[in-house]
């Protein structure tokens, strides 16, 4: 069992929760995530880390309320427990086996949208006590929906952007980026986007027109996190990946995110689910993911 220590609503959608977790704070990384189960019948959930205190084995996640399970989840409160709370799972960010004075040589542009704040935070923090500052883009619909303002204003050069203007940029994250790019001469050699998958496909068009490389982190349907059951099948570069064990980061200008998205709605449903273990042979892998492969 793993207790709850903190539990807030960050914004109207959104909620953050400080997690009693000695092992997983111990040996996670930037980029990683963990599996959390409410109670013994709850679905496994997957979770970017969004904050980890290895000295007091805390372990923070922030998530929005999409279905019955994280409904359930955000219904918890301090002092209450999960079931399970897995990780850390998946690779961690490239940067942190990197050399840290050839990590100082390089300008790093981070772009979050929405509930996408959480797993960029810790990636900004990380750099920021090493030395490395790097600007930030967060946005979001709504002022009301922007998260972690004045934690992120603490670790780098934060511009907040919302869509309808109600606070900072008014527009989307794009026009930011074209702004400093275009209009105030920035350059970068690295852009990290994360948060919804369309946000993060126009960021990658725009990034590739700007010869900036770009990572992105992707958080597909997943069930195991081991890369049994298949679930987050996405395709990289013509080569089939799997979110929770190659990833979840990966190189955004090669990720097919028309067949990412496609395939998410398809997952849905029972129906959808035959057709993709149909239209993906053998790379569909037979598992627990609920397509009704053998076991």
């Amino acid at each position: 069992m793993y207790k709850i220590l903190k539990a807030e609503k960050l914004s109207a959608n959104s909620y953050l929760m400080d997690v009693e977790a000695p092992r997983v704070a111990k040996s996670c990384k930037p980029g990683q995530f963990i599996i959390a189960k409410t109670d013994e019948k709850g679905e496994r959930i997957p979770l970017t880390i969004c904050d980890y205190d290895r000295e007091k084995g805390i372990i923070t996640i922030v998530f929005q309320p999409v279905g019955a399970s994280t409904t359930k989840m955000a219904e918890l409160k301090e002092g209450d427990y999960f079931k399970d709370f897995t990780g850390p799972l998946g690779q961690p960010s490239e940067f942190v086996n990197e050399d840290i004075e050839e990590l100082k040589k390089r300008k790093y542009l981070f772009v979050a949208g929405g509930v996408g704040a959480a797993p960029v935070y810790p990636q900004v923090k990380w750099l920021h006590e090493r030395g490395i500052e790097a600007d930030v883009i967060v946005g979001a619909r709504t002022k009301d929906l922007i998260i972690l303002e004045e934690e992120m204003k603490q670790v780098g050069n934060l511009t907040i952007a919302t869509d309808d203007g109600s606070y900072g940029y008014n527009g989307m994250v794009t026009g930011v980026i074209e702004e400093l790019v275009k209009n105030q001469g920035k350059k970068y050699d690295v852009c990290v986007a994360i948060g919804p998958m369309i946000m993060m496909k126009f960021v990658c068009k725009l990034t590739k027109e700007l010869e900036i490389p770009t990572i992105v982190s992707l958080n597909p349907i997943m069930v195991d996190g081991t890369g049994m059951c298949g679930a987050c099948r996405v395709v990289v570069g013509d080569e089939v990946k799997f979110a929770c064990v190659d990833g979840p980061e990966f190189d955004g200008h090669k990720v097919d995110f028309d067949q990412a998205m496609k395939r998410q709605l398809m997952y849905k449903t029972e129906e959808g689910r035959a057709m993709l273990k149909l239209q993906e042979g053998d790379t569909h892998k037979n598992g627990d993911c609920g397509c009704g492969g053998e076991k």
